[in-house]
C-alpha cells in the first residue's frame, strides 16, 4: 500500500510556530513515528510553500497513490485550484487540519478541499494524520 501525505504553507515550521496552536513537535520526527507504526505502508511526503508545486504533486501521485492524505494549510480557504486537482485525480483524498479551523477566524471555515475529499479531520492535532492513514489501511484491509 502506498499513501503520500502532503502538507501546504508554513507546516515545515511545525514544533517552532505558534506551538500553543500546533504542538512541539516537527512534522519529521512526527513522520518517523508514523513509519513504525505502519510498516507495511509505503509512505511518500511532501511539502510546500507553493500553490503550484502542491497542485503538480497531487496531479503526479493522483493515478498511483492508494491514499492521500493533505493538509492543505492556509490555501484552503483560499485555492480553488487545489480543490480542482482533487476533483481530476483517481485517488481518493482526506483532508486533515491539525487545529480546529472551525473554532478559529471566520475566514477559515470556508474550504475548497472539503467537497472535493472522501473526509476531513480537524483539530485533533497530528493524531489526525494517523486517523485518516488508518482509514485508507482499513477500506484495503475490508
Amino acid at each position: 500500500m502506498k499513501i503520500a501525505i502532503i502538507n501546504g504553507p508554513n507546516l515545515n515550521l511545525l514544533g517552532k510556530r505558534e506551538t500553543d496552536i500546533y504542538g512541539n513537535q516537527s512534522f519529521d520526527t512526527y513522520l518517523e513515528t508514523i513509519k513504525s507504526k505502519y510498516p507495511n505502508i509505503s509512505f511518500h511526503y511532501f511539502q510546500s510553500n507553493v500553490e503550484g508545486e502542491l497542485i503538480n504533486e497531487i496531479q503526479r501521485l493522483g493515478y498511483e497513490y492508494d491514499g492521500i492524505v493533505l493538509n492543505p494549510g492556509g490555501y484552503t480557504h483560499t485555492s480553488v485550484a487545489l480543490g480542482d486537482a482533487i476533483a481530476a485525480i483517481k485517488t481518493q483524498v482526506i483532508e486533515v487540519h491539525i487545529s480546529n479551523v472551525h473554532a478559529r477566524e471566520e475566514f477559515r471555515k470556508l474550504s475548497h478541499v472539503s467537497g472535493k475529499s472522501v473526509g476531513s479531520i480537524f483539530g485533533l492535532g497530528l493524531k489526525g494524520y494517523e486517523l485518516a492513514i488508518q482509514w485508507f489501511a482499513d477500506k484495503v484491509s475490508n
